[in-house]
């Protein structure tokens, strides 16, 4: 069937009319000749679309229009009337109905005004059930981890999720940090309204201020008509602004009076647009040395880190990879319509010892490909990369070392290990050291480990 209709009139040939009529067209029709007869069907039964002759006895079209909506709010109403009553039709307007035909009118006309409001209800019952669904799939429950930082992390993204403060979300490549921001989104009171991204990174300075913030016809050779910018696009949800740490000063200017001011110019204008839009960036870079090297600007930074989100490597939560592995193998045989496999315990014991410097993304991608390649059920070591399955734990201390290793040794390894968790950066690591700079520098030099992390 094309949708459900109620058709009143007390005119009880008119009731027949429309019946046959709309009957022929696919819809399931029912009729009533009262508005108290019409206010019973409704209230037990959901219809697609209302239609009702505003001239009837006891009860008038407008009085049953403000009955059914008061009982269902939703309800699509459409109104009959004379010529003579227009004004009543658009005094029923005002009340909510969606539209009205006037009286005597042609069979066509009718046809496409009732086909455009079902079409309209089943859009919006469509995009209703589009949203539920993308809530559902970018909800914190599919940010995969049992691990005890992932609990904590989905713990404060879920507390911070109904607030409009800015978020910095920080983090290696492939950790997931677009999936947080998004289901930071769907978990919030902006779900209903647009979750737009950008990869600053991605494009170079010129074209990426013109996507952020729009420009008008004629502000540059090319720009032959107006073009919204991404703030103004986000207006009423999100923005995610990956990799914001390869912004240019310029943008960052800008970004920082959007975050102040709620406002910002497109290229070529002079009026401010005011917009509604909640900020979160990413990064993977270490923005506090780009502050220190003026690379970054301080205020922008302060402004972007009100609520810092840590998302760890997955080499700091290995617990978490089985749980991922049967993730990613659940969805990938769905996705190609294969036999759900398994991994073998050999591989799997593999999987935990590989490093990923790509983290989820890389996990990911592996199981995506074994699930691929192999013929078997039982997915084992052979169909993954030989890098993934040689095993072989990175370790500065010589295979040569006493078996009890000496202090410097156990000292030489940890600050190698620390350096490697800072990504090389020393004034990272001399926090997390508890040491100066200039101590961990020497103790570097000392340890012959100074050209292994050349670049602060």
């Amino acid at each position: 069937m094309s949708g459900k209709i109620l058709v009143v009139d007390d005119e009880k040939s008119m009731c027949e009319f429309m019946e046959i009529m709309l009957t022929r067209e696919g819809y399931d029709v029912e009729t009533a000749c009262t508005g108290e007869e019409a206010v019973k069907k409704t209230v037990s039964t959901g219809y697609d679309l209302v239609i009702a002759d505003m001239m009837m006895p006891k009860m008038s079209g407008l009085e049953l229009l403000k009955e059914v909506k008061g009982r269902r709010p939703e309800q699509d109403f459409i109104v009959m009337t004379a010529f003579a009553g227009v004004d009543t039709a658009i005094e029923a307007m005002k009340q909510g109905a969606v539209d009205y035909i006037t009286k005597p009118f042609k069979v066509d006309e009718i046809k496409l005004v009732i086909e455009k409001s079902v079409s309209r209800k089943k859009l919006r019952k469509e995009n209703e059930i589009l949203k539920k669904q993308l809530q559902h799939d970018f909800s914190l429950d599919n940010f995969i981890g049992q691990s005890e930082s992932i609990i904590e992390l989905k713990k404060l993204a879920q507390r911070i999720s109904n607030t409009d403060s800015t978020i910095l979300i920080r983090g290696e490549s492939g950790t997931g940090k677009d999936l947080i921001a998004c289901a930071i989104h769907s978990s919030s009171d902006r779900a209903s309204g647009p979750f737009v991204t950008i990869n600053c990174a991605a494009l170079p300075e010129t074209l990426l201020e013109s996507e952020l913030f729009g420009y008008k016809k004629g502000s540059f050779t090319g720009a032959i008509k107006d073009k919204d910018g991404l703030f103004k696009v986000a207006d009423g949800g999100t923005i995610f602004l990956d990799e914001i740490g390869n912004t240019s000063l310029i943008i960052q200017m800008k970004l920082l009076r959007v975050i102040e001011d709620k406002t910002f110019t497109a290229i070529g204008d002079t009026k401010p647009i005011e917009v509604d839009v909640r900020l979160i960036a990413a990064t993977n870079a270490d923005l506090e040395e780009e502050v220190k090297a003026l690379k970054f600007r301080s205020d922008l930074f302060y402004r972007l880190n009100v609520i810092p989100i840590y998302i760890p490597p997955l080499r700091e939560r290995f617990e978490d990879i089985p749980i991922l592995v049967k993730h990613f193998l659940a969805k990938y045989c769905q996705r190609n319509e294969i036999s759900l496999k398994s991994v073998s315990q050999e591989a799997l014991s593999a999987l935990n010892h590989y490093h990923w410097p790509g983290n989820v993304r890389e996990l990911e991608n592996c199981i995506e490909r074994a699930v691929l390649l192999s013929r078997r059920e039982v997915i084992e070591k052979d169909d993954f990369p030989a890098k993934v399955m040689e095993n072989k734990p990175t370790s500065i201390v010589s295979s040569e070392s006493p078996e009890t290793p000496t202090l410097e040794s156990i000292e030489k390894a940890y600050i190698y290990y620390i350096m490697n968790q800072a990504q090389g950066k020393k004034s990272k690591a001399a926090q997390i050291l508890g040491i100066d700079s200039s101590t961990l520098y020497r103790k570097l030099e000392k340890y012959k480990l100074i050209d292994k992390f050349k670049k602060d």
